[in-house]
């Protein structure tokens, strides 16, 4: 079920969809008859190729999910965990370790490293599963805490978590009311904070990895097409798809009603 659902997002992200809608058209051009509905889907394709790496259309779709929470200040009372979660890796020695760990892993992790050296004391929760590779992705991240000078005792592996539902039931396993303060990109805060919640946590949200920005007055920059401008839209376009599987898959594992909606903590003021 998992690499299924894995398979079907990954083919209903804008670049493939609009990749194999343009195939459609370019078939339909040169092998039927049908010459105008080809020319419309290869229209369809690149209009929408062009309008999803469009920094005015891209930012406006993910900033207002960005900013939906804001980046983490210190807090009075004491912080028990400070959970990161996973993202991607490589395993090649022949690289530091910084570089095996996917961009967005690696901000994440040092955003985590930063919060856990404001509280001495405080447990840091790396997670995330192998994927295929020799290593978990927890462990990976370990490798690239310890080089940093976080203390191994201090470190909490949980490597079998393959999504974030099964993250955050891991974590309920031992956390309980403790105070966790949960990182992760800013564009996959809100989608984590529901399945954390539905695992009965209330962590203090630290986003981090922030990509849409609307401070860009360079017109070179700001209104010509880029594969940055296309992440961010693929970003916003992931985080739809899985915040539809997560009230589905609720729906369907409570036999039909609708579960019910888990009070949200007010926000803690520095």
């Amino acid at each position: 079920m998992f690499e299924l659902k894995k398979i079907l997002s990954s083919l209903a992200m804008p670049l493939p969809a609009l990749l194999i809608i343009g195939f459609i058209g370019l078939g339909m051009v040169m092998f039927s008859r049908h010459h105008r509905f080809g020319c419309l889907f290869l229209f369809l394709s690149l209009g929408g190729i062009f309008l999803a790496s469009f920094q005015p259309i891209s930012t406006r779709l993910l900033m207002p999910l960005e900013r939906e929470h804001k980046a983490f200040l210190p807090v009075a009372d004491a912080i028990d965990y400070v959970m990161v979660l996973g993202n991607g890796h490589i395993v090649d020695p022949e690289i530091p370790p910084t570089s095996e760990l996917s961009r967005t892993a690696l901000m994440r992790l040092t955003e985590g490293i930063r919060i856990q050296r404001m509280y001495p004391g405080a447990k840091l929760i790396l997670s995330g599963y192998a994927g295929g590779s020799e290593f978990s992705h927890a462990r990976m991240m370990a490798r690239v805490a310890l080089a940093l000078g976080v203390a191994k005792p201090d470190i909490i592996l949980l490597e079998t978590a393959v999504d974030t539902w099964e993250e955050a039931r891991q974590a309920a396993a031992f956390v309980n009311n403790k105070n966790l303060v949960l990182v992760t990109s800013a564009s996959h805060m809100k989608r984590a904070l529901m399945e954390f919640h539905s695992a009965g946590l209330n962590p203090i949200p630290a986003p981090t990895n922030f990509l849409a920005h609307s401070q860009i007055h360079q017109p070179w920059i700001k209104y010509t097409p880029s594969s940055s401008y296309l992440e961010q839209t693929e970003l916003y376009w992931h985080e739809q798809l899985g915040i539809w599987w997560s009230h589905l898959r609720d729906y369907l594992m409570s036999g039909g009603q609708a579960p019910e909606q888990e009070p949200l903590a007010m926000e803690t003021e520095s």
